[in-house]
C-alpha cells in the first residue's frame, strides 16, 4: 500500500475512535477529531502532514 492509502485508513480511524470514546466515555474527545480534521484541512494547502513522514520514515512506499 502507499503514503496516502495508509494515510487515509489511520486517519479514518483516529476519527472513528474518538467519535466512539466521545460517546461512551467523555465528550471532549471530540476535540480530537477537530484536531485530525485541522491536520487534514492544512496538509490540502501546505502538501505537508506530520503522518506522511512518519509513515514514509516506517517504509511506506510512495504513490
Amino acid at each position: 500500500m502507499t503514503v496516502n492509502r495508509y494515510l487515509r485508513l489511520v486517519a479514518g480511524f483516529f476519527i472513528l475512535l474518538s467519535v466512539a470514546l466521545a460517546h461512551f466515555h467523555n465528550p471532549n474527545w471530540l476535540w480530537f477529531t477537530a484536531f485530525v480534521g485541522l491536520n487534514l484541512f492544512q496538509s490540502g494547502f501546505t502538501n505537508w502532514c506530520l503522518m506522511m513522514t512518519i509513515l514514509k520514515k516506517l517504509g511506506a512506499k510512495e504513490g
